[in-house]
């Protein structure tokens, strides 16, 4: 069997000392080997990572201009937690931190969630499943 891949999202941010400081703010962490001036490497999970890049150093990588996030949705993130508890814990921090709410909480009994949009306008989508509706 071969190790599991490695996803690595990456998103523009216009200020990536502000976006750190917000993700902090959730408790994710950063691997300072891929951090600098231009880019902050966030830790989801171990094969898991958002990679927030300056507007600049995103450029570098496209040849089509970047979506605005303040007026469109180029993509929803979907981050999973533990328990209905841990969604509206990373939430609340969330919403403490500067986010805003994107759409309304959702319970459909084996499955809950809720979503905002940071400083910055990205849409993330905070969920929870019961385990045993996966198997």
């Amino acid at each position: 069997m071969t190790a599991p891949r490695k996803l690595f999202v990456n998103i523009r941010v216009d200020d990536l000392e502000k976006s750190k400081a917000f993700f902090s703010a959730l408790d994710f962490t950063f691997n300072p080997q891929f951090t600098d001036e231009n880019a902050a490497c966030m830790i989801v999970s171990e094969n898991t990572y958002f990679m927030l890049l300056t507007d600049a150093f995103f450029r570098r990588f496209t040849d089509r201009e970047p979506a605005d996030n303040t007026r469109t949705t180029g993509a929803m993130y979907a981050i999973s937690c533990e328990s209905r508890a841990d969604v509206d814990r990373l939430t609340g921090k969330a919403f403490a931190a500067g986010a805003t709410p994107a759409m309304p909480t959702q319970d459909h009994g084996s499955m809950y969630g809720t979503s905002f949009r940071t400083p910055e306008g990205h849409h993330f989508e905070v969920m929870w499943m019961d385990p045993a509706t996966i198997q």
